[in-house]
């Protein structure tokens, strides 16, 4: 599916299909970690089941104000992890939403174009 961006100024999410996600044209075959600003980054996570806490709390900047809201694509699927995975986004107060992969690519795309602290981690299965 091809998707468009609201404001050209913005990393965004262009397409997506199985086994990919294309970020400001660009195709990705792992998963990744978009922001509104700066490249996509690698999250060294293919399945769900190997998330730690560690992979969350990698998504949390050095310095600088923190995301209002990480979307986590889960995948083809809509799957939820435990809650005790996500205590170092819900220990600083970030909100977290669990969607399959292309809901988490819509729903990034219309938070980032809207100008807000957004953070997509999404899950591509290999």
């Amino acid at each position: 599916m091809k998707l468009h961006a609201d404001r050209p100024d913005t990393t965004a999410i262009t397409a997506h299909g199985e086994g990919w996600v294309a970020v400001n044209g660009e195709r990705h075959h792992h998963s990744i970690v978009v922001t509104p600003e700066g490249a996509p980054r690698p999250w060294a996570c293919s399945r769900l089941e190997d998330l730690t806490p560690a992979h969350f709390e990698a998504l949390l900047p050095a310095e600088g104000p923190l995301p209002e809201l990480v979307l986590l694509g889960s995948g083809s699927r809509l799957r939820f992890v435990a809650p005790a995975l996500l205590a170092p986004l819900l220990g600083r107060r970030v909100g977290v939403e669990t969607m399959d992969t292309a809901a988490a690519c819509r729903t990034y795309n219309i938070l980032a174009g809207e100008g807000r602290r957004v953070v997509a981690a999404l899950l591509i299965e290999a």
